[in-house]
């Protein structure tokens, strides 16, 4: 069994032409994903979230978090309003993400984006919660507000990073670091950083429905998927796939606290 420790399968118009989430859950339990993180946008990824988590118990488990490029000048009511909703079902969500810091596209929000960030690694880190972290183009941001909050749980979700920048992070902190198709793409050189992640420090997601591995390159991406970038990692670490599955699964438990 593999974890997608970060996928976005519950986009009803991202998958209507394949059947939908519930036939893209079924196709992934079926290439041996048996168990779905579903990381949380905004407010409204909440509903189709929670009811695709209701029909799949077993193998779908949720984030919730408010996404660095939908911060609003009014984040912290969103977020408030969030937490309510974390607070009133313990067990339902088991971790706050994905949230972080996104420069790529506007630097305009940049205060922002790190005060929500923050609020949001302080009431994981109170909560004893994971805190899945979007970072684009912010290491540096990333980092500053890690620093305000060292005891936090931290997974770099779609690391894309080089060695130096894993030792960076390393150096200040120890996470775990989701990765995904990128890494199987030719011109990326993300493999390089493997060896620096290390086997016990390695989570495996897909970032459905976007940056699908090879040899899906190009398509819309999905859980199933997942197959492709295990076995490109467990051949670069020179073990078999089977293997990293079970390493990367038994890092999900203990980040996850499955």
């Amino acid at each position: 069994m593999l974890t997608d420790t970060h996928t976005h399968i519950y986009m009803p118009d991202e998958f209507a032409a394949d059947g939908g989430p519930r036939a893209t859950v079924l196709r992934a339990i079926e290439a041996g994903v048996g168990r779905m993180i579903l990381p949380c946008v905004d407010a409204s990824s909440l509903e189709p979230m929670r009811t695709l988590a209701e029909q799949f118990p077993d193998n779908i488990h949720m984030a919730i978090g408010l996404h660095p490029t939908e911060v609003p000048a009014h984040w912290r009511s969103i977020v408030d309003a969030m937490l309510r909703e974390l607070d009133a079902n313990p067990g339902r969500y088991i971790a706050i993400g994905e949230v972080g810091m996104d420069l790529y596209w506007d630097k305009t929000m940049r205060r922002e984006q790190m005060d929500a960030f923050e609020y949001q690694a302080r009431a994981a880190a109170e909560r004893s919660l994971p805190v899945i972290i979007h970072c684009r183009e912010a290491l540096d941001e990333t980092l500053e507000v890690l620093q305000a909050v060292p005891q936090v749980k931290a997974v770099f979700h779609s690391f894309g990073g080089n060695p130096d920048d894993v030792e960076r992070v390393r150096r200040r902190f120890d996470p775990w670091f989701g990765i995904n198709g990128i890494v199987t793409f030719k011109n990326a050189r993300l493999h390089e950083s493997l060896p620096a992640i290390g086997l016990d420090r390695l989570l495996l997601e897909t970032d459905a429905p976007y940056l699908a591995p090879v040899p899906r390159r190009g398509r819309r991406n999905e859980s199933a998927y997942l197959v492709h970038t295990a076995a490109f990692v467990a051949e670069k670490f020179g073990i078999s796939t089977d293997r990293i599955a079970e390493i990367t699964n038994n890092n999900a438990d203990k980040c996850f606290n499955f």
